[in-house]
Formats: structure tokens, C-alpha cells, sequence
């Protein structure tokens, strides 16, 4: 039985590289290189990103926000980690209140994934749980991506 399923997930792997490389060679870019760390968004570069990657992490926060500062850390971390599935930025709502009013953010810190541009899954505040889940969506999106 175990044996079955490393051959099915062999057979997917094989499948998948095989995709690549058949891409590859027609000329089909499969994702644009992603930045490694956090990048800061505002007014001029927010819609720029959005549509330039498939996969936008925004942290919305400010400096005063005691909560923020707690996640600031901890977001960055994760953006070291997973900077290859997904971008990780921040927006500072004072800076930005366009935006933040764009997108409804009326508490912080909030994170908004983004999946080709537009809102797919909100985080608000700061729990163990939230960053799992966002965790799980980031995985979720990416597989996905690698499977279109």
C-alpha cells in the first residue's frame, strides 16, 4: 500500500517535470523570480506587485500598533522561509490610507493574501492559528499555480 502511493507520487513528480520542461522549451515562463524578503508598499508600487506575482502577502500596519511590532518579527521570518511560494510586503496604513481604506482594513495588523491580484483570504490580529492558516493558504495557492 505504501509503495503505491510513493509510485503515484513519483508518477506526479515525473508529470510535473515533465510539464516544465515542455514549457521551458516553447517559451512559457511559469513564474516570474520572486523577491526574497519583505518589499514596502505604497501608493506608487502597490497595484504593480499585485499584478506582477501570483501570490501577494500583505501585512497591513503602523508604527504606534503595539500587535504589529509583536508580528513584525515573526512576519519576517516567515517571508525569509516561504519567500520562494509567495511575496511578503507591508503597507503602513498611516502612510497609505488609500489603500487600507480600499480594502476595508479597519483593524491592524491585518494580512490579506492576494492570489493574482485580487483578495483571496484576511488574517486579522495575531494568533497562533492565523499564521498556520496562512500558512496552509500560501501552500494551497502554490500547489495550485503548479498544477494550472
Amino acid at each position: 500500500m505504501a509503495s503505491d502511493n510513493r509510485d503515484d507520487e513519483l508518477d506526479i513528480l515525473r508529470r510535473k517535470m515533465l510539464l516544465n520542461i515542455m514549457r521551458r522549451k516553447i517559451g512559457v515562463k511559469l513564474r516570474p523570480a520572486m523577491p526574497k524578503g519583505v518589499i514596502h508598499l505604497n501608493t506608487s508600487n502597490f497595484n504593480q506587485i499585485l499584478s506582477r506575482y501570483p501570490i501577494v502577502v500583505v501585512d497591513f500596519w503602523a508604527e504606534w500598533c503595539g500587535p504589529c511590532r509583536a508580528y513584525s518579527p515573526i512576519y519576517e521570518k516567515l517571508a525569509d522561509k516561504y519567500w520562494s511560494k509567495a511575496v511578503f510586503a507591508k503597507l503602513n496604513v498611516d502612510g497609505n490610507p488609500v489603500i487600507a481604506r480600499q480594502y476595508n482594513v479597519m483593524s491592524i495588523p491585518t494580512t490579506i493574501v492576494f492570489y493574482r491580484g485580487r483578495e483571496y483570504k484576511r488574517f486579522i490580529g495575531l494568533s497562533n492559528t492565523s499564521i498556520q492558516n496562512l500558512l496552509r493558504v500560501i501552500e494551497y495557492l502554490y500547489n495550485k499555480i503548479g498544477s494550472e
